[in-house]
């Protein structure tokens, strides 16, 4: 009986080699690194009181009514604020607000002196029109300059002119949440608000809250 002439089939490697992809992947991944700037880290930067023993502790603390905010941090994500000094013989002075651009934002920014300036208003304009330059196609502004001019303007000096600036007082209560001192110190920062304060509930601002209702 004649053999049967069987036709062996090849078998085909179907495994795919993938040492140089990794070769490749290493390749760019070094790539990037090399080309991409890492992301500075961002601090905040808080304006803390004077400890010079020089400095009278009157000479500290002296500012005028109308250049003050006074914010007290309460529950339920509730702020409210005193436009001036506190006056602790009448609650009606202590009015609410909210978080955001509604609300604390909309207070620093239509705040008016004693002088009849918006002060927050002016630096914040001022700040718009030094962004649009640092950011202008072809500008030769560095860093640098940009953070000195930034500086001059939370001082108060806008166009070489000195205008009155603003202290705020930020008193939160014990029912307040981290989050809203984030959200505090943020709008203190969007609106180059250059010196406040992060003080305690006294015994006469805690009277003064509690017949305004604030808890």
């Amino acid at each position: 009986m004649a053999k049967k002439n069987l036709s062996k089939q090849k078998k085909m490697d179907t495994r795919v080699n993938f040492t140089p992809m990794v070769d490749m992947m290493m390749l760019l991944i070094t790539f990037f690194m090399l080309c991409t700037t890492l992301a500075k880290p961002q601090a905040m930067q808080l304006t803390m009181p004077s400890n010079d023993e020089n400095v009278d502790k009157e000479d500290k603390s002296v500012t005028k009514a109308s250049h003050t905010l006074t914010f007290y941090l309460g529950a339920d994500n509730k702020i409210w604020y005193i436009a001036g000094l506190p006056n602790y013989e009448d609650p009606s002075c202590v009015k609410q607000t909210t978080y955001g651009s509604k609300g604390i934002r909309d207070v620093l920014i239509h705040h008016t002196t004693e002088e009849g300036v918006n002060p927050v208003a002016r630096i914040m304009k001022a700040k718009q029109e030094l962004d649009a330059k640092k950011s202008a196609y072809g500008s030769t502004m560095t860093d640098k300059q940009y953070q000195d001019k930034l500086s001059e303007l939370k001082k108060g000096i806008v166009n070489g002119e000195k205008i009155p600036t603003l202290t705020v007082i930020i008193r939160p209560l014990d029912t307040a949440t981290y989050e809203n001192m984030i959200s505090a110190l943020d709008e203190m920062l969007i609106c180059s608000i250059d010196k406040y304060v992060i003080d305690k509930i006294g015994p006469e601002d805690k009277e003064l809250i509690e017949k305004a209702g604030v808890k």
